[in-house]
């Protein structure tokens, strides 16, 4: 697949040191996504600062934040994702056998009561968009309104960066 728009070059363009030194020092690298995202400087520290406060700072245990993260990446077939996830899942203490199971048409063993209701959550946010009352009831008598924030959140950046990988051909 051919990437849409040309990504940009870390170090070639002097007015992105500080965007670029904020990614490295988040991230460990500039991926193509952020590569990519350095053609507007703007969106580029602006996803930054969201992406780092959604996987790096928010009160969520890391395994589910990675297992929502994988699920929209399946539901939105964005494999690069996908697959630059799946470390950070297994460091966050999520099974190969997980993994496996979050690939499947419906999730329904495998995992914890309040993972298969995020993930049931994950999967109408990112197919049907609106969210029912009787499954925001099951979803709220598990976390606090912080919380529900964090995972709406996590799952509305996560759509949001799978889909512009996707759009643009970002990645393999």
């Amino acid at each position: 697949m051919t990437k849409r728009i040309q990504e940009v070059v870390p170090g070639t363009r002097p007015e992105l040191s500080e965007i670029e030194a904020n990614i490295l020092k988040e991230r460990g690298r500039i991926s193509p996504l952020y590569r990519t995202l350095l053609n507007s400087p703007e969106i580029a520290q602006g996803w930054e600062a969201l992406l780092t406060a959604v996987r790096n700072r928010s009160s969520l245990p890391a395994s589910l934040k990675e297992l929502m993260i994988l699920r929209v990446a399946v539901l939105n077939r964005a494999h690069y994702e996908f697959d630059a996830h799946r470390p950070h899942a297994i460091t966050a203490g999520v099974t190969e056998e997980q993994i496996q199971l979050v690939q499947q048409e419906k999730v329904t063993f495998g995992f914890t009561e309040v993972e298969i209701l995020v993930m049931e959550l994950t999967d109408v946010m990112t197919r049907d968009i609106q969210v029912p009352d009787a499954l925001y009831d099951q979803v709220k008598a598990h976390f606090n309104d912080r919380e529900i924030l964090e995972v709406v959140t996590t799952i509305s950046a996560y759509n949001m960066v799978s889909r512009l990988l996707n759009a643009l051909h970002v990645g393999h």
